[in-house]
C-alpha cells in the first residue's frame, strides 16, 4: 500500500490502468513513477553548468506539473512517458538557463571597478 492508502503501482501497470480507460488518480500515478523521474532529473542535471540551481526534485515537480497542464495527456507506453518527462525536464532546464543569463537580469553584465576619484 502506498502512503494514502493507494495501492503501490509499477509505472507500466499504471500506464496500462489508463490506456484501458479505467480512472486512476494523478497521485497514484505520480506515486508509481516518482522514483525513476527523479533519476531521469538527476541524469539530466548531471549534464548542466554548475550555475543551474534548480534542484532534481523541484525538476521533477515541474515536469510534472506541465505534463497534466493538458486535461487529458496520453502516452502510447512507458517509454511515451517518460520521452515526454525528459522533454518537459529539457525544456524546463533551458528556460531556467535562457532567464539567468537575459540582459535585464544582468547576465552578459561584467563587474568593473570604479575610480573613487572619478
Amino acid at each position: 500500500m502506498g502512503d494514502l492508502g493507494i495501492p503501490r503501482l509499477d509505472i507500466t501497470e499504471a500506464l496500462d490502468v489508463i490506456e484501458r480507460g479505467d480512472q486512476i488518480t494523478a497521485d497514484e500515478l505520480f506515486s508509481a513513477a516518482y522514483a525513476e523521474l527523479r533519476r531521469l532529473a538527476a541524469w539530466k542535471k548531471a549534464s548542466e553548468a554548475p550555475s543551474q540551481t534548480l534542484q532534481a526534485t523541484a525538476l521533477v515537480h515541474e515536469a510534472w506539473r506541465r505534463m497534466f497542464g493538458n486535461n487529458n495527456p496520453h502516452w502510447d507506453n512507458r517509454a511515451h512517458f517518460f520521452a515526454a518527462a525528459a522533454e518537459a525536464m529539457r525544456r524546463i532546464l533551458v528556460e531556467n538557463a535562457r532567464r539567468k543569463n537575459r540582459l535585464k537580469r544582468g547576465g552578459q553584465l561584467q563587474r568593473v571597478e570604479v575610480d573613487e576619484g572619478l
